[in-house]
């Protein structure tokens, strides 16, 4: 069995954090010693979730901020261009929706044969057991999805349907974020996977060993490297100043483990649409075991326009990566188109 290293940290010490989490975009500005008159744009741009703004549009909140504290030690006080802090504060860019940015951008809810079972592609089937995350990333494609909240009945009648189909080769546990399940629960879905002979790989999407690096315990650890299919762990990392020292821990303790880690970006207007951003976050992953796998363009959610970055300027961002950048330290560049059999990979710059 391959070992984990140790971790400073208690098995429940994520537990608490989670709960100490920001939830007021107010209280994350005090915090962080930032005026509301600096955000981003100077009249009046932000309003706390739930609030009228002064045309008497409400807010919603039903995708409220939540931020917790260890990716709040992250941001640089008195910087209202922060990138961590643009990532996670809900401003009134969001009430900004030209047409093409919807509800279900990759009308998800069309290939859903099951509640909390996505079938999109060819011989993968994606496992949504919970909505809850430990961040509320603006720009969530999945903001205002609809969540099963039977895990147990949802867990039972999506292995028997992968079992049924014998195309199915790969699982993807996404969410949501899977961690959020306690260590039984998720080793409960492990282990029936495991016994559906014709799945080969398990896939999992998680953004805690970055927003909450403690969630990544000894004992989840164990329970990672005791498992013969050892899972492929996808983190979601969008800038170099996410990764701190606590994370590398989280991190090295998954790769000892025997998870082999990849990570997916977003491409974000006013947060990482640079090349030397981007190359730095590149050359960190690699020193922390992780290889980069797609940088996606944003999906065109409603609330989250303010983010997208044109698909030409993301092309030439591509190009300069390439240029500097070993290949296997260049993430694709890829679209998610609904209905597709496939993601979209987009050609880099000629320019």
């Amino acid at each position: 069995m391959i070992r984990a290293s140790p971790l400073p940290w208690q098995s429940d010490d994520w537990r608490k954090i989670l709960k100490s989490a920001i939830r007021d975009g107010a209280e994350l500005l005090r915090r962080l010693d930032i005026e509301r008159d600096d955000i981003f744009v100077p009249d009046d741009i932000f309003v706390p979730d739930g609030s009228f703004v002064p045309d008497g549009t409400r807010v919603p909140r039903e995708f409220s901020v939540l931020v917790p504290r260890t990716l709040l030690q992250r941001m640089e006080h008195g910087n209202p261009d922060d990138p961590l802090l643009r990532q996670v504060l809900s401003t009134t860019d969001e009430l900004v929706n030209p047409p093409e940015f919807v509800l279900d951008p990759l009308s998800e809810r069309t290939q859903s044969p099951l509640p909390g079972l996505l079938h999109k592609y060819h011989g993968r089937v994606l496992l949504t057991l919970t909505g809850a995350c430990p961040v509320h990333c603006r720009y969530c494609f999945r903001r205002h999805f609809s969540y099963p909240t039977h895990v147990d009945e949802v867990r039972r009648q999506a292995l028997e349907y992968v079992a049924r189909d014998e195309s199915i080769s790969e699982v993807i546990l996404s969410g949501g974020d899977p961690l959020m399940l306690s260590d039984a629960q998720l080793a409960a879905v492990l282990e029936g996977i495991a016994r559906i002979d014709h799945v080969r790989r398990v896939r999992i999407h998680t953004r805690f060993p970055i927003a909450i690096p403690q969630r990544v315990t000894k004992e989840l650890a164990a329970m990672l490297a005791r498992r013969e299919q050892k899972p492929v762990v996808v983190i979601h990392a969008n800038h170099p100043n996410e990764l701190d020292g606590d994370v590398a821990l989280a991190l090295d303790a998954l790769h000892r483990a025997g998870c082999q880690l990849l990570n997916q970006s977003v491409l974000l207007a006013g947060v990482n649409e640079d090349p030397d951003v981007l190359v730095e976050l590149s050359e960190r992953l690699f020193d922390l075991h992780v290889l980069p796998y797609y940088l996606h363009l944003l999906d065109r959610v409603h609330g989250a326009a303010h983010f997208d970055v044109p698909e030409s300027r993301a092309s030439q961002i591509h190009a300069e990566l390439k240029r500097r950048l070993p290949g296997y330290l260049v993430p694709r560049l890829v679209r998610e188109s609904p209905g597709g059999d496939a993601k979209t990979e987009l050609p880099a710059s000629l320019v």
